[in-house]
């Protein structure tokens, strides 16, 4: 005579502990990342097939392969030419006017001009960067 011993039924609850679902999640449908369609996981299932976990996994390899190897980034300061509201001066790469002893507004990008060594913008040199620029 083996008798197991009935299910317990806690307070409050007509269906007993054994047949209760243990994750609070239970019902709750998500997306596959793979192919977007909806489905009920069990337990900690992400994908909704094992094709699209495949599709996954073969994404992941793909995209884990060498990067763009980019250039260490430079300050831009050096490179800006500065100019000063109030008495006209240029300067390249210092943001205050020795003369007025205020700050200059920036002008862009440029370097020294080859000829007279003063301070020139690339927008000033090239029509088509300005209407980008403005």
């Amino acid at each position: 005579m083996n008798s197991t011993p009935a299910p317990a039924v806690t307070a409050g609850s007509a269906v007993p502990p054994a047949t209760r679902s243990t994750s609070r999640h239970d019902g709750v449908t998500i997306a596959c990342p793979a192919c977007g369609q909806q489905f009920s996981p069990a337990g900690r299932q992400r994908w909704c097939s094992e094709r699209c976990r495949a599709a996954g996994y073969r994404r992941r390899k793909q995209a884990a392969g060498p990067g763009v190897v980019l250039p260490a980034p430079r300050p831009r300061r050096p490179r800006t030419v500065y100019a000063c509201d109030d008495c006209g001066a240029r300067s390249l790469g210092a943001q205050y006017c020795p003369d007025c002893q205020s700050f200059m507004r920036r002008v862009g990008l440029g370097g020294l001009c080859p000829c007279c060594d003063e301070p020139v913008a690339a927008v000033e040199l090239v029509p088509e960067a300005a209407e980008h620029h403005a």
